[in-house]
């Protein structure tokens, strides 16, 4: 396997020109080392103009295309106006693969249920006729989650409940609705709270609620991968307020660890956490406090949940995933090969 890639910025820049430099860097490994068998792109790729751009050292290789998230069912930042060049990258991209793979069901049904729509905003020519092939190669591959890395921690969970954020400190992850459930939960209950995850930049939402509740801030900022390890391990519960989850790495990794769940009814998290603890997990519009309420007063019952919920999150580990990536890639390169 080689990786070509560029740094995790700019991704406006990345899905507009990265395909000519990573074409000239794919092109100089084939020159050196002969062709690959199989290109994997990422949907930050431009990759209709990436193969056009690689030309002939694509040789005989297979095309496969993984939908991490993409840019029609995605949230518009309130630094952003909307701009259908992008997605219209990811219709492209689509289109000249041999296979796409979503990394969720809600992912894929996200995309399907918006496409349709967006193809017909066009003057002409719209590619509607092009939808139900690239449906028909379009299927469902889950993200490889590094869980064994989590294994052996000791947890060192304290009388004090700790209540754990560990999403990207950004708009989509909604720090708004989490800072305002934090300030009335403590004029009731007492709890520690762990504000993790890659920092973006800094959030008023999160200035305000470290200034409400300083004495119950254990953790705030990005932490080492040893330190979040540790965090995750002493957390009670973990909270989402996400208005954008295609997947859910970080929770997955919460309650593996034995963080009790308090996800938003909607985006993948009915998908993720089993329809029997939908009730205790989940919330709609104006149930979260409610929810952690629920939790904090019921730490036996949130240990049995967490303890049926550990082995669901446990098949996402790459030991239990890998083997499906290596028999879909193979499948791939068959069809392409006609073999």
């Amino acid at each position: 396997m080689v990786l070509v890639t560029h740094d995790a910025r700019f991704w406006k820049w990345r899905m507009h020109g990265s395909y000519l430099t990573l074409a000239g860097e794919f092109a100089t490994h084939v020159e050196s080392h002969g062709p690959f068998d199989l290109i994997l792109a990422s949907d930050m790729v431009h990759l209709a103009a990436f193969l056009g751009a690689v030309g002939r050292a694509r040789a005989d290789a297979a095309v496969v295309l993984y939908m991490h998230e993409n840019q029609l069912s995605y949230p518009i930042s309130p630094r952003d106006n909307v701009d259908e060049a992008y997605a219209m990258i990811n219709w492209g991209s689509m289109h000249v693969a041999d296979a796409v793979f979503f990394n969720s069901r809600f992912h894929y049904d996200a995309w399907f249920d918006g496409v349709g729509a967006l193809l017909k905003r066009f003057p002409d020519y719209r590619h509607s006729a092009l939808l139900p092939a690239v449906r028909e190669k379009s299927s469902i591959l889950p993200v490889g989650v590094d869980l064994a890395r989590l294994e052996g921690v000791r947890s060192s969970k304290a009388d004090r409940p700790l209540i754990l954020w560990n999403q990207r400190w950004d708009f989509d992850k909604g720090p708004a609705p989490f800072a305002d459930a934090m300030i009335d939960l403590a004029a009731t209950h007492d709890f520690d709270i762990a504000l993790a995850g890659e920092q973006i930049g800094e959030l008023p939402d999160f200035t305000r609620l470290q200034d409400a509740l300083p004495e119950r801030m254990l953790h705030v900022g990005h932490a080492p991968d040893a330190d979040y390890i540790r965090l995750l391990a002493s957390a009670d519960i973990v909270v989402s307020t996400a208005t954008q989850e295609f997947f859910g790495i970080a929770i997955t990794e919460a309650i593996y660890s034995g963080a009790f769940p308090v996800l938003p009814d909607r985006l993948v998290y009915p998908e993720r956490i089993p329809l029997a603890h939908h009730a205790a997990c989940l919330y709609s519009e104006g149930e979260l406090v409610d929810r952690l309420r629920w939790a904090l007063d019921n730490p036996a019952e949130r240990a049995a949940v967490v303890a049926e919920l550990r082995p669901v999150m446990a098949a996402f580990d790459w030991s239990q995933v890998a083997p499906a990536y290596d028999t879909a890639f193979e499948s791939v390169r068959a069809l392409d090969s006609g073999t």
